[in-house]
């Protein structure tokens, strides 16, 4: 049973993406919302990465299209996939089944094991023969593709093949039944065509590598076009005048089409020699061109049509018409709603099993919490009845000997008190503020928003800045770790990354004086008073301390001044609908190791390796307290190695790119720079203590 009475179908095809978005309301369909998003280019042409421009144009989807709380279906196109159909002896219907793994396990050109694989069988009242059409992908085809659809949070609950699809949006708009005359539904696609024929019942499907692509190669080798604009000359073929020139350009693939539709019913008509077909119905955009219709009339003898507009569909508003004009292209996407929706007379599913577990399982938690609440009401009226006569007994006369031990537990309670016993203690809040610490976990996800942020931000500074000497061609910063450590008033308490075992600067007095990526743990005596460190601002307040380290092929001592802490310092004060306040200390970046320079060379070296001029540059003015120089926080360049082992999955929290490979690059410098999330309100702002 479908688990909602709303579905996406989505079809992923070579030229485009295509979606409809189906409500059921008992025997109707109605059509809540549609997409057909072209691919940039059509996946067929020469030296495209299909992969990528499919997962551009399936974002694009994600973002334009709400399709969460809805049932999801896909399709697997049929030249991906296998259609295999055969006639079983005469069993019992319970021992079908075996059979038609038997049959399988001949059928499929691949271990069962490598594969996900659904049956369907074909009875006539008219006749005892049971026959069965057995669909099948490759377990890799169909992970690769979950994976893709993954990637833009879109998690699928059904998955047939294309023809399939194609069969279940005909026959149930079309009512197909055991008395329907016979009919060939020809889909043409952009590199196969899927042809199935539903004849008294039953269904068969075969497809044939010739599709939009064939006719696309053969206006190339004609009028010597490039791919992309024989492509376009396809699509406008019927408004031109050279049509008739198009169609001659063509003819030679129409034949190739028509001896393959040919092909195709001959063996139908072999294996069923009872079968009377009289219709072809067309499909897809390929079935647009100029003269293709009337030449499969001629050649195949049957009346030719083509899919203009859905019969059971209903569609309300401005979109009616938008939604007539691309029928053509949305039959495989009805189907698969069609299917989901249980419109469908084809169910194979080709889904794995454990996905559609989760899929299962994420579906049932919120009933799980709906049980909770009930179990919560049920253990509160247990309470009621001893609520209401605890009222009652509130208005009671007191009993005299319970007066009695009263005064007698106060004068004990006195004689406890005079005798010293019962002084307070400080309380130790550590563990609440821990247990706290998920009231406002959100905060994690938007200060890694933040830092995503800022590096773009750093980038497009940088790009702008010809002084910085950004390597050309290359980002101004890579991310390489990233640890943010919650600290209380009491100290540091939580983790929202993998510690380090780092202190917090900003109440530890000598931290700051430690050395290069130490802490020293028992400061000598200072002199200085303590307001006049600029961390006693935010030292009784709760606080995020985030530390980033980037790399940088930029050679100037500027790189950080110039961007990310212009970033940063441009954001110190309170912001709208952001639960902090970034604060930054008096040492809020140092510069690290160099990577790629002579063994031996320190961070230092490097930069002393830069021209004149960027020597004798003046400092910008920062603002916020920012001084350039070393931060007790920053990791030499085995430790920043030892972090980066356990840094978090920052991709499925925030935008931010793993750094790119080292090879064929040249010198570059880490940066550390630190700076804090202050949780409780600030009693002033940040001043410039530069």
């Amino acid at each position: 049973m479908p688990s909602s009475n709303i579905c996406w179908g989505i079809e992923i095809g070579y030229g485009a993406i295509k979606a409809i978005k189906l409500q059921a309301d008992g025997d109707d369909l109605t059509v809540l919302d549609f997409a057909v998003i072209n691919h940039p280019k059509v996946l067929s042409t020469p030296e495209i990465d299909k992969d990528d421009a499919m997962r551009v144009t399936l974002g694009m989807l994600a973002s334009r299209y709400d399709l969460s709380g809805a049932t999801i279906a896909i399709s697997i196109p049929g030249h991906q996939s296998f259609a295999r159909f055969a006639k079983l002896p005469p069993v019992e219907p319970k021992k079908i089944p075996d059979i038609v793994k038997f049959e399988a396990v001949q059928q499929i050109p691949f271990p069962l094991e490598e594969v996900e694989w659904d049956f369907q069988t074909f009875a006539s009242e008219d006749s005892p023969e049971v026959e069965v059409g057995i669909f099948a992908v490759t377990s890799k085809r169909i992970n690769d593709l979950l994976t893709m659809l993954g990637d833009v949070g879109v998690t699928p609950d059904l998955a047939t093949l294309s023809p399939i699809a194609a069969y279940n949006a005909l026959a149930f708009d079309l009512s197909f039944t055991e008395k329907t005359p016979g009919t060939i539904l020809l889909d043409i696609g952009s590199v196969a065509t899927d042809l199935i024929i539903a004849d008294a019942g039953r269904v068969w499907v075969r497809t044939f590598p010739i599709g939009g692509h064939q006719f696309t190669e053969a206006l190339v080798n004609t009028f010597k076009l490039s791919y992309s604009k024989a492509e376009k000359l396809k699509k406008e073929a019927e408004q031109t005048k050279h049509a008739r020139h198009v169609f001659q350009a063509m003819r030679p693939v129409f034949g190739d089409l028509v001896q393959e539709v040919q092909r195709s019913i001959g063996y139908y008509q072999s294996i069923h020699p009872e079968a009377e077909l009289e219709r072809l119905i067309g499909l897809g955009s390929t079935f647009k061109l100029p003269g293709l219709r009337k030449y499969l009339k001629q050649q195949l003898q049957l009346d030719v049509y083509r899919m203009e507009q859905f019969k059971r569909l209903s569609v309300d508003g401005p979109q009616a018409g938008e939604f007539q004009g691309a029928s053509l292209n949305l039959a495989t996407a009805y189907g698969l709603s069609a299917q989901a929706l249980g419109k469908g007379t084809l169910q194979a599913n080709l889904m794995p099993v454990a996905v559609v577990r989760e899929a299962m399982w994420k579906r049932k938690v919120p009933w799980f919490a709906a049980a909770a609440g009930l179990a919560a009401a049920a253990s509160g009226a247990m309470f009621i009845r001893p609520l209401i006569d605890n009222t009652a007994l509130t208005g009671a006369e007191t009993p005299p000997v319970i007066s009695q031990v009263v005064r007698a537990a106060g004068s004990e309670a006195q004689h406890a008190e005079d005798a010293g016993v019962t002084g307070s203690g400080e309380a130790d809040l550590r563990a609440d503020t821990i247990v706290k610490l998920f009231d406002e976990r959100e905060v994690y996800a938007m200060v890694l928003g933040d830092a995503s942020v800022m590096l773009a931000d750093a980038n497009a500074r940088a790009a702008q800045d010809p002084s910085l000497e950004v390597p050309q061609g290359e980002p101004a910063f890579t991310l390489v770790t990233l640890d943010a450590q919650f600290v209380s008033e009491e100290g540091a308490i939580g983790i929202a990354a993998p510690s380090t075992g780092w202190d917090d600067p900003g109440f530890r007095g000598g931290s700051e004086r430690g050395g290069f990526g130490q802490v020293d743990r028992n400061p000598a005596p200072t002199s200085q008073p303590a307001d006049s460190d600029p961390l006693s601002k935010i030292k009784d307040k709760r606080r995020i301390l985030v530390r980033m380290e980037v790399e940088t092929g930029s050679a100037s001592n500027y790189i950080i001044d110039d961007t990310i802490l212009v970033w940063l310092n441009g954001r110190l004060g309170e912001r709208e609908g952001v639960p902090y306040t970034i604060f930054i200390g008096d040492k809020p970046w140092v510069k690290g190791a160099t990577i790629g320079a002579a063994p031996g060379t320190t961070g230092a070296q490097a930069g002393a390796r830069a021209p004149a001029r960027q020597r004798a540059r003046p400092r910008q003015d920062l603002g916020g307290g920012a001084r350039a120089i070393d931060d007790p926080f920053a990791r030499t360049g085995s430790q920043a190695g030892a972090g980066a082992g356990r840094a978090p999955d920052l991709g499925q929290l925030a935008p931010i790119e793993a750094p790119a490979e080292d090879a064929g690059r040249g010198e570059r410098v880490t940066y550390v720079v630190s700076w804090y999330a202050v949780l409780d309100p600030m009693d002033q702002t940040q001043e410039d203590d530069s």
